[in-house]
């Protein structure tokens, strides 16, 4: 895996002797950074197929993703393009709504649920959650099994980016809820 810088400017970074989200919460963002929001969900699966697991924390990883989560192995000379996926709230609502249904968003089975942040909808975008560093790769297509648990919502999510975005770990570190996710100005190639 190698990815390589096109701009690099970052906001400050948030020190590791406070909690999740210290210095971010009054809107400071700092040079660089062109969004924020919230990490309102983080969950894993251990096997396919197995039921998602909502955690309060999780540690990332280059090597494995999610930890715990069986899809984020990275795998030498493969893709490697699904390591950690994200999906916004106001989304997940949004096909809700329009299904009537009211199912966790963990149904999704993405890994993170984001609030307040519209996720970036261009390959080599970069998201960072305190120390980790997400690379977007590409749109999270919902599958056919969507329609299992509700039928339609493959199709509710099918539009503009809906179903989430799908990414690779550039770096890693702790996540938890409740902690800023930014967008950085900073776009990596893929490679």
């Amino acid at each position: 895996m190698s990815a390589k810088a096109v701009t690099c400017v970052f906001g400050p970074q948030r020190p590791p002797d406070r909690g999740p989200g210290y210095g971010w919460r009054d809107g400071m963002m700092g040079h660089g950074v062109i969004g924020q929001g919230v990490i309102a969900g983080i969950a894993r699966h251990a096997r396919s197929r197995a039921a998602m697991e909502e955690i309060g924390s999780a540690v990332i990883t280059p090597e494995r993703g999610v930890e715990g989560d069986c899809k984020g192995r990275f795998k030498p000379g493969g893709r490697n393009r699904r390591q950690v996926t994200l999906i916004e709230r106001v989304d997940w609502a949004a096909a809700m709504a329009e299904l009537g249904a009211n199912h966790r968003w963990s149904a999704r089975r993405a890994n993170i649920l984001v609030d307040g942040l519209d996720l970036p909808k261009v390959a080599g975008s970069v998201l960072r959650i305190g120390a980790v560093r997400l690379i977007v790769t590409v749109e999270c297509n919902p599958c056919s099994r969507m329609d299992a648990i509700e039928s339609g919502l493959q199709a509710a999510l099918a539009n503009d980016w809906r179903g989430g975005v799908c990414t690779r770990v550039l770096a890693g570190g702790e996540i938890a809820i409740g902690d800023i996710i930014l967008v950085e100005q900073t776009m990596e190639t893929i490679s």
